[in-house]
């Protein structure tokens, strides 16, 4: 009996792998599941093995988890699938003709660790009230470099920029200089404070440039979840020349309609986490809404756009994603949409599971694309 009842939790688990997580903590679960499977799969695996000893509903049991070792393959199974056009379609959204990165999903590369790339902190603004840092890594190849900003997510009002630092260090090493900034949060701090200390963190950069070797021509944008709001929001409203693209990562592009379709209760409270950083509900400031939203500043001038989103995203929904990816086309920007149909927010935390790898090659193909290093 303990080895059915072990084989049905952990079937319970994997279907973490096809549905979205009905409470947070199982969100987390989730991102586990979904991008480092082989764990979950050597366990039942063995917990089926075990059925030649023990005899007590062996049939039942060994059915049961067989199929949760097919549902925690599934995302492997999938990636292959994404994989096997992305390189085509890639090259078609940014006429991209060049060599690529090799392959877009391998699993012998789940089992290589990453590598980290030594950053410095560095203070990039001081205001009256407070002082904003920002984590430097340097590019590995000589001479002056693109750089890549990246703003981290936390709902606006938490996480830092050590959120997340794997990609960093490997487009550090593929030749890019990257930045992870620290921004002001809500509540005490709102929109549009994190564009503005966006922009600060570019005055600075350009300033020392030479010291940072930073290509001043050639900045690219990346957010995360709330990060990609601000990441997006820059990019189309701050019409500097020097922003090549922008990278979002589950961002929510349209702040006017998540308010109106609220986040799973159980996973988080999205309307007040909105209303903290916009001052309050749609009702009472609507047009801080508009004026937060991405999606309304896209026009025939905005930059260059990578949209990646997992469809079982329990706290910004898919939809975003899809009406930034309408805009952009009715507009006729270079985008794509990379979509992942097994991953939920924050997949990338694992860099080389199966979403993990995905992202960072279409990362790389499209900073290519749009701002490659020099030689």
């Amino acid at each position: 009996m303990t080895r059915l009842s072990l084989i049905l939790i952990f079937f319970l688990i994997s279907l973490l792998a096809v549905f979205e997580a009905p409470a947070y903590y199982l969100w987390l679960l989730a991102i586990v599941v979904t991008e480092f499977p082989l764990v979950f799969v050597t366990i039942s695996a063995v917990l089926v093995a075990s059925g030649f000893w023990i005899r007590n509903y062996q049939l039942a049991g060994t059915i049961i988890g067989i199929l949760s070792i097919i549902l925690y393959l599934s995302p492997i199974v999938r990636a292959y699938a994404v994989a096997g056009t992305l390189k085509d379609e890639l090259n078609t959204a940014f006429n991209l003709t060049e060599g690529d990165n090799g392959r877009p999903f391998s699993f012998g590369k789940m089992f290589i660790p990453t590598k980290d790339v030594a950053g410095k902190t560095l203070t990039y603004i001081n205001y009256a009230d407070t002082a904003l840092t920002l984590n430097y890594y340097p590019s590995q190849l000589a001479g002056k470099k693109p750089c890549v900003i990246v703003v981290h997510g936390g709902s606006w009002a938490k996480g830092d920029k050590a959120q997340l630092p794997e990609l960093n260090s490997y487009l550090a090493r593929k030749g890019y200089n990257v930045v992870s900034i620290d921004y002001r949060m809500a509540p005490k701090y709102k929109n549009p404070a994190a564009v503005m200390d966006l922009k600060e963190a570019l005055t600075y950069l350009r300033k020392e440039s030479n010291q940072l070797n930073i290509d001043t021509n050639n900045f690219i944008l990346l957010g995360r979840s709330a990060g990609a709001q601000i990441a997006l929001l820059a990019a189309y409203t701050l019409h500097d020349k020097g922003i090549k693209g922008v990278i979002d990562f589950y961002g929510p592009a349209d702040m006017v309609w998540g308010y109106s379709l609220p986040a799973n209760p159980w996973i988080m409270d999205s309307r007040g986490v909105m209303e903290a950083y916009l001052g309050g509900s749609y009702a009472k400031v609507p047009l801080n809404y508009v004026a937060s939203s991405p999606i309304e500043f896209v026009d025939q001038t905005s930059v260059p756009t990578l949209i990646i989103h997992g469809h079982s995203d329990v706290l910004v929904a898919y939809e975003h994603s899809r009406r930034l990816n309408e805009k952009l086309a009715k507009n006729g920007i270079k985008h794509y949409w990379l979509k992942l149909p097994w991953a939920t927010h924050g997949f990338d935390f694992i860099l080389n599971g199966p979403g993990g790898q995905l992202s960072t090659y279409a990362v790389e193909r499209f900073l290519k694309a749009v701002s490659p290093p020099a030689p």
